[in-house]
């Protein structure tokens, strides 16, 4: 990366260059490309946002992987945040000067600058710095939808969450803690335990080398635990099922172990009658009011500090490839973002 800073005029003059990441082929991260594209003065409904934060999640390297299924030539990354340079005719709840952030504008966040529908745009308050946004949107609304609607956690349960250290894992843990469940978290190192522990875990299992089920069952009195949050897949999905209580809900969201792939039905039922759900953050937040909703609930728990977000990783931009290496090799702690 050259580190070179675009000058103010470049903006909104119908001709700004913008440095932008895309892949052509499915693969591990080296086929992250960079090109330099031209970008007009932005459309009907349009805004040019200059980003100063572009979020790193994994849901990038499944688009990339192909886990997700993506039509090539692709952008890649969906979460950014910066400052409004231009708005298109008919845009009035956005001005330049406005700072913001999108998850949900298609593939392409990966860029110093991109212009994007102002309907994929959300306005920042002022106490969540572009950077915490960037950081925790995608992952803050993975987190809300996930206890409070489709888990629909109550106060006094107990639940199970994989991966507590991680970014999602963490606001998982505190969020659950501030709605007043009980949490087990899984760790893979001593390093992690103490993260997770910060977080409000109120047991830690390393499951490197001990039996999880095993220890959800003896801390729950035999009975296991109502709701599982399972970021991993496959690694983790035996015992995810072990550690349900009868009648309860595992909640599978993500493919960092792999893919879950061939589930026999019955086993739910040699399991206690469980629930099993694979849900996608976006059908969670396509009805607009639920995105409102679900969008103002998570700036109050930021904004109030009952959630706080941990950035363990900031690259230059063009250090995407690196960013994927670490977060698929399990190097990175809490949220890792690229800055332009």
């Amino acid at each position: 990366m050259d580190g070179r800073r675009h000058d103010e005029h470049e903006y909104g003059s119908g001709m700004m260059q913008a440095r932008q990441a895309y892949f052509e082929e499915i693969g591990g991260p080296d086929v992250i490309r960079w090109r330099d594209v031209k970008l007009g003065d932005p459309g009907e409904g349009e805004i040019l946002v200059r980003h100063e934060a572009v979020g790193v999640n994994f849901i990038d390297t499944y688009h990339r992987g192909g886990i997700y299924p993506v039509s090539l030539p692709s952008g890649i990354g969906l979460e950014a945040a910066g400052i409004v340079e231009a708005v298109g005719e008919g845009v009035s709840d956005f001005a330049p000067g406005m700072r913001v952030a999108t998850m949900s504008a298609g593939l392409g966040a990966y860029a110093d600058a991109r212009i994007i529908p102002a309907s994929a745009a959300v306005a920042l308050p002022g106490n969540v710095s572009c950077e915490m946004a960037a950081a925790s949107l995608l992952k803050g609304c993975t987190t809300e939808f996930l206890v409070e609607r489709c888990g629909c956690v109550q106060p006094g349960w107990t639940v199970l969450v994989h991966a507590a250290a991680g970014a999602t894992g963490q606001m998982l843990v505190q969020w659950l803690k501030h709605i007043g469940a009980t949490v087990i978290g899984t760790v893979s190192s001593a390093e992690k335990a103490a993260i997770a522990e910060r977080a409000g875990a109120d047991l830690i299992i390393r499951y490197d080398h001990e039996d999880v089920a095993e220890k959800v069952r003896a801390f729950t009195n035999g009975e296991g635990v109502r709701v599982v949050f399972d970021g991993v897949g496959m690694a983790t999905w035996e015992a995810s099922l072990k550690s349900t209580a009868k009648r309860g809900l595992v909640i599978s969201f993500g493919n960092a172990g792999g893919p879950v792939t061939g589930v026999a039905l019955g086993s739910l039922a040699q399991h206690g009658s469980l629930f099993v759900t694979r849900p996608t953050m976006f059908d969670y937040y396509a009805d607009p009011v639920e995105a409102e909703a679900g969008l103002s609930r998570l700036f109050e728990m930021l904004g109030s500090g009952a959630v706080t977000v941990e950035i363990g990783q900031r690259y230059p931009l063009e250090d995407a490839v690196r960013a994927h290496r670490d977060l698929e090799d399990r190097k990175t702690i809490g949220a890792s973002i690229l800055i332009p």
